[in-house]
């Protein structure tokens, strides 16, 4: 059922022969072994001996370290794997998803809001130069999902846009530039993200689509990547319930909802029937509760395998794992013939990246040589050009710019919180706050800067046993709206909300403090957003709202040069910053009340 011969894998009658011949030769451990890809626990060279050599794993996906840590890892498992290894990275934004000391391109949706495709390529070539240059030759990478709901808060900022015809045009070219490194590209996350508001990690999110609004977008994307050779794809715990409903009219619900990694209806008929993809299919990470949740994780294991995903991702415990898929294939669950056909995809993979023409010890380049590709200036430099290009001043109704110490000399920044807590606040925890590094970026320029902090900040710093009477308090902290007008020439609200179940602003309990942008009447306000573009749903009253998606010293930099009108704006909004809401216009005159203003 795999035609080796054609796209992606185009081999020749030798590297057919391997994989026909290695699959022959196999152990049936080591055949299941194949169909697991183990997130690395250690970097620890005994560790690594076990994972190869007791569960015969297929690939590798490993947690964040540094070139150095990653190369001595990657050489280890290659040299120690009977059979070569997929070892794949997140390459989502750079080659800073392959090491931590790779370099940072900028997310999709800043790549996209250049309004160039060129970056698209670049962010491809980056990750693939780095990623390869430190063993890996696999990447979970490009996002190709649209955003059509600005309350999904997965991939608020990882997507091109919210236009199929352009995730499809800087997808191709992010694939371009990958693999003319050698690492073949996984799109993710198949049938689709963007249409649902919830998070696959904690409920279920499926694509509510119907099959012809599938076709024209997320399938027209698929299907043009499918046509240029895309070497493998993603799986989401994603439903897509209306292709359920197409190829089985009396589908009970629990098969509308089945999210596709364990759904032979869209894995096997719409994915290889009905669109004829001949790649790889990796499932999504295998923790994530909308796959946990929909059957017991011994029947998940084979079922996944049995529907049409081809490789698993991590393994939970991985004798209990192993066991569970053994288990399927004596049972049946997996047939020989469904298990020959993972496996001839898999080494199929490897051989269309040449795994097999090189010895062990050959695989990877010196590593001399690997460290001196990562973090190389003129790759630093393109994520500064995309920061020019792709900063969005989304809303302008108060023409407040160039802002200026002789107009605006006492500013008052404001960061502006989301929910504590999750794993997106681990993310942000590292660094000092965007505030401290724009207050010292200003003050160099002549402006006087002040950081507010908030009741609640300054109530976590008391005794516990002075924090329930400050507490009482909070709710009178109402002030004379000259408070601010006679202390302060402009407010600069600044919100880097993590990702979390939805990116929204959370407001504090407290009245009448500038954490609240209440004031836009009263004094010039500038509201940026450093991470979610769809902030302006919470605030439609500020007059002037700016999306930078991330807050980098070089985005920080560019920012400030172009409110001080050193820079023009030149981002245009990939995705709808309006978030499809009337009021978000608020202030904009009747004539462009329907269209983006930049």
């Amino acid at each position: 059922m795999v035609n080796l011969k054609a796209k992606p894998y185009n081999l020749d009658e030798q590297g057919i022969k391997w994989v026909e011949e290695t699959i022959a030769n196999m152990t049936i451990e080591e055949k299941i072994g194949q169909l697991f890809v183990n997130m690395g626990a250690s970097r620890d060279e005994e560790y690594l001996k076990e994972m190869v050599n007791n569960y015969h794993i297929g690939a590798v996906r490993y947690n964040p370290a540094t070139a150095s840590e990653v190369y001595d890892q990657n050489k280890i498992l290659q040299e120690n794997s009977k059979i070569p290894l997929l070892i794949a990275a997140n390459t989502e934004a750079g080659g800073n998803g392959a090491c931590v000391d790779g370099t940072y391109v900028g997310y999709e949706v800043k790549i996209g809001s250049t309004n160039d495709k060129k970056y698209a390529y670049e962010m491809g070539r980056v990750s693939g130069v780095e990623a390869s240059a430190i063993g890996c030759n696999w990447s979970f990478a490009p996002i190709v999902d649209i955003n059509r709901n600005w309350r999904n808060p997965i991939i608020s900022n990882r997507c091109w846009s919210g236009d199929a015809d352009m995730v499809l045009e800087y997808s191709l070219e992010y694939m371009r530039g990958i693999m003319e490194s050698g690492i073949a590209p996984a799109a993710k996350h198949f049938p689709g993200d963007g249409i649902d508001e919830r998070d696959q990690h904690l409920s279920f999110a499926p694509n509510w689509l119907s099959c012809e609004e599938w076709d024209a977008t997320f399938g027209k994307v698929y299907g043009g990547l499918f046509e240029a050779g895309l070497p493998s794809i993603m799986a989401g715990h994603i439903a897509l319930p209306e292709y359920v409903k197409y190829f089985n009219p009396e589908a009970t619900t629990e098969e509308l909802y089945m999210p596709a990694t364990l759904s032979k209806y869209i894995l096997t008929d719409l994915l290889r029937g009905k669109m004829n993809f001949n790649g790889l299919v990796v499932t999504d990470a295998s923790h994530m509760v909308a796959m946990t949740s929909a059957m017991k994780r011994s029947e998940m294991l084979p079922t996944a395998i049995a529907a049409g995903s081809d490789i698993f991702l991590f393994f939970n415990d991985p004798d209990e794992d192993f066991g569970y898929m053994m288990d399927g294939y004596k049972n049946g669950i997996i047939t020989d013939e469904r298990l020959n056909e993972a496996l001839t995809r898999i080494l199929g993979t490897k051989a269309a990246l040449g795994l097999h023409k090189k010895a062990k010890t050959e695989i990877m380049m010196p590593k001399e040589e690997a460290m001196a590709k990562i973090g190389l200036p003129e790759n630093k430099a393109i994520a500064a050009e995309v920061a020019d290009k792709g900063i969005v001043l989304v809303k302008n109704t108060e023409d407040i710019f160039p802002i200026s110490p002789e107009k605006h000399k006492r500013v008052l920044l404001v960061d502006v919180k989301g929910t504590e807590g999750g794993f997106g606040a681990l993310i942000g925890a590292q660094g000092p706050k965007p505030s401290q590094v724009m207050k010292e970026m200003l003050e160099k320029e002549g402006f006087e800067v002040s950081i507010w902090e908030s009741p609640a900040d300054k109530i976590m710093k008391l005794p516990p046993e002075e924090r329930m009477a400050a507490i009482g308090n909070i709710y009178a902290q109402k002030r004379p709206i000259t408070d601010l007008t006679d202390n302060y020439d402009l407010i600069i609200n600044l919100a880097i909300v993590n990702p979390n179940t939805d990116q929204r602003i959370q407001w504090p309990a407290s009245k009448g403090t500038p954490d609240i942008p209440f004031y836009v009447n009263e004094v010039p306000t500038i509201f940026i957003s450093l991470q979610c573009p769809f902030h302006l749903a919470d605030v439609p009253q500020v007059k002037t709202y700016i999306n930078a998606y991330d807050n980098k010293d070089f985005t920080l930099s560019s920012l400030v040069d172009k409110m001080l009108g050193r820079s023009e704006f030149k981002g245009v909004s990939s995705v709808d910053a309006f978030c499809g809401l009337g009021d978000t216009k608020y202030g904009i005159s009747a004539q462009l009340s329907s269209c983006a203003v930049n």
